[in-house]
């Protein structure tokens, strides 16, 4: 899968790695990827929550020992 941006936001505790998507999205072209890794588990659930609001594509969800990740495709 072609990723066009890539962030790191492990560490950061919810909401701070749904901010920093939200701000990496709105800098990026419509139908453009982003992947998002995460040490905190409640991201598995609010970037689920965070595509269905925003109507942003979530194409992939991993976990990598304690990182997930996550894939994202711009509306």
């Amino acid at each position: 899968m072609h990723i066009d941006k890539e962030i790191d936001t492990s560490g950061l505790n919810c909401p701070l790695p749904i901010l920093h998507a939200k701000k990496a999205l709105s800098s990026m072209e419509s139908g453009q990827t982003l992947q998002v890794k995460a040490t905190d588990a409640g991201s598995l659930r609010d970037f689920k929550a965070f595509a269905r609001q925003t109507g942003n594509e979530l194409l992939d969800q991993q976990t990598l020992d304690s990182t997930y990740i996550h894939v994202l495709r711009r509306r």
